[in-house]
């Protein structure tokens, strides 16, 4: 007989049980992975567009050495109600400013364990964008060719959206990660929105 049939039974049941609802050591241990990947993803990105490391971006591209951050993804969208909004960002100064310095920041939350609802939120809005641009409900571009879109409603964006606000929730920066100092500073304590 079970604990939970049982309500007089001596046994506990144990911390990282379905019933309790409780994380256990391995989950803790793969939601602390996750958020070191998602914070590399992110950072790999920054470090890419920065200093063009010929894989997305090639040296010349680079953003110091000249290059836009924002050019080539933007300026390709062809297809979706915004194409024009956005290939209308493609290269502006404040576009690549907001872009980079969100990658940077998601980065660093991600990587610390610190500010992961700001990370998740600002990392969300960041994806449904970049989801908006490729916009894949669309079945052809605007010259009439195939989008090749996998799937018109989710897709990687949508994906990383997702478990950007599962880490958030899950608060998973006290697991390998500077979480638990961080929920206790004062200001943090007074502003329960910057964990």
């Amino acid at each position: 007989m079970s604990v939970k049939e049982n309500p007089t039974s001596t046994q506990v049941p144990r911390l990282d049980s379905p019933e309790t609802g409780a994380i256990s050591p391995t989950a803790g241990n793969l939601i602390a992975v996750t958020r070191i990947a998602m914070g590399a993803l992110f950072g790999w990105a920054f470090l890419d567009k920065l200093f063009g490391l010929g894989y997305a971006t090639p040296d010349k591209g680079a953003w110091i050495n000249g290059g836009s951050p924002t050019k080539g993804f933007l300026g390709g969208v062809d297809v979706g109600p915004f194409q024009s909004m956005f290939t209308s960002w493609a290269g502006a100064a404040w576009a690549n400013w907001l872009f980079m310095l969100g990658l940077a920041g998601i980065s660093v939350a991600l990587l610390a364990g610190v500010g992961l609802r700001i990370a998740a939120v600002s990392g969300s809005l960041m994806m449904l964008l970049m989801w908006a641009a490729e916009w894949p409900l669309a079945q052809h571009t605007a010259a009439g060719e195939l989008t090749r879109s996998t799937n018109p409603l989710i897709d990687y964006h949508i994906i990383y959206a997702l478990v950007l606000l599962t880490l958030a929730a899950l608060y998973a920066g006290k697991y390998w990660g500077l979480g638990r100092r961080w929920a206790k500073l004062d200001i943090v304590r007074r502003n329960p929105w910057l964990i």
